[in-house]
């Protein structure tokens, strides 16, 4: 249960630094900030695994975990603007 809440945590605090980092007009609130910072977490630690960076079964960091919501915020806005 603490697991599920720290990973809630992490995941605002990720997305939010990630919308202050790239500043524009982007959809959702609280929750949506919280889903882009553990989304970005996921596509971290996958993208640090395929690269040697992490290994099996090991999370990404945070900041990690920042640059990954922030790639998703990318992504984002290349298919919005497409």
């Amino acid at each position: 249960m603490f697991h599920f809440l720290w990973m809630c945590l992490i995941g605002l605090l990720a997305g939010a630094i990630a919308k202050l980092l790239m500043p524009g007009r982007d959809p959702g609130g609280i929750l949506i900030t919280m889903l882009l910072g553990i989304a970005g977490s996921l596509v971290a630690g996958y993208l640090g695994r395929a690269l040697g960076l992490y290994g099996e079964g090991q999370a990404a960091g945070f900041l990690m975990s920042v640059l990954g919501a922030i790639l998703l915020l990318l992504v984002y806005r290349m298919i919005k603007r497409a």
